[in-house]
């Protein structure tokens, strides 16, 4: 069986009905245009097809690769602690039907869903997903203002747990997309989830994303020894502030190798 990777990210314009918008303000639109640069593809985020090319250079580049197929990843809207829509925050959104529609269109993409807890219909939209095809659900706990830990959410990480989706959690410190609460990065914020069973995959192992950001590697490490659904992703180790942190009695509790 190919390898799988399970941290792709999908981005779009919606400027043909796929659902996505972009947002990009300040050192987002330096950055963004930076990893344009980098995947080889047109600078202009605002042009009509820009959806369209993203999709088809990145399936260009799973099949050129040793890979079978990618998570790719939707992006949920910001809410506020009573599960209201935060008007202008975020920098991009992903709607779960246009990854699942995907999914569904090329055997390359396999789909991540993404729902905040405290939306109002997070339930519903979980049941949704999961009828629809969802293999893992995504989140930015530090960017998409969730405290885990919120008993509120329980019901929705039980039902997580009871249809074994996987939860695939930012920890650590971001940079290409606003941070709403700082202190999420932490990632002592997925003990509920954790506690009610569901198999949590830390995304970057709660490493720094910059040189100011706090370094929770040693909590992310010590949590596993605590908690044997929770497992890390690499998928930063290459940058200079992540890089070189893998001590050997970690390495069999990573999913990427």
């Amino acid at each position: 069986m190919l390898p799988i990777d399970c941290h792709i990210h999908i981005v779009g314009n919606g400027a043909r009905g796929s659902g996505c918008w972009l947002r990009l303000k300040g050192r987002h639109r330096w950055l963004a245009a930076f990893m344009l640069r980098h995947l080889r593809l047109p600078p202009d985020v605002a042009q009509p097809d820009f959806d369209e090319i993203y999709v088809e250079r990145l399936l260009d580049l799973v099949r050129e690769s040793s890979l079978g197929s990618v998570v790719i990843l939707a992006q949920e809207q910001v809410y506020d602690d009573q599960g209201a829509l935060m008007e202008g925050a975020g920098s991009f959104h992903v709607p779960n039907d246009y990854v699942l529609a995907l999914a569904r269109q090329h055997p390359e993409f396999i789909p991540a869903v993404s729902i905040h807890p405290g939306r109002p219909d997070a339930l519903d939209e979980l049941e949704r997903c999961l009828e629809g095809g969802a293999a893992m659900l995504k989140l930015l706990p530090n960017c998409h203002n969730v405290d885990c830990n919120d008993r509120r959410y329980t019901r929705f990480w039980e039902r997580m747990a009871k249809a074994g989706l996987p939860f695939l959690a930012h920890t650590g410190g971001e940079n290409t997309v606003p941070v709403v609460r700082a202190e999420f990065a932490d990632p002592r914020v997925l003990e509920l989830p954790l506690q009610c069973g569901v198999t949590v995959i830390a995304a970057h192992c709660a490493t720094r994303s910059g040189l100011t950001d706090p370094d929770y590697f040693s909590v992310f490490a010590e949590m596993t020894t605590l908690h044997p659904n929770l497992y890390g992703d690499n998928s930063a180790f290459n940058l200079p502030c992540a890089g070189g942190r893998r001590p050997k009695q970690f390495a069999s509790r990573w999913p990427h190798e």
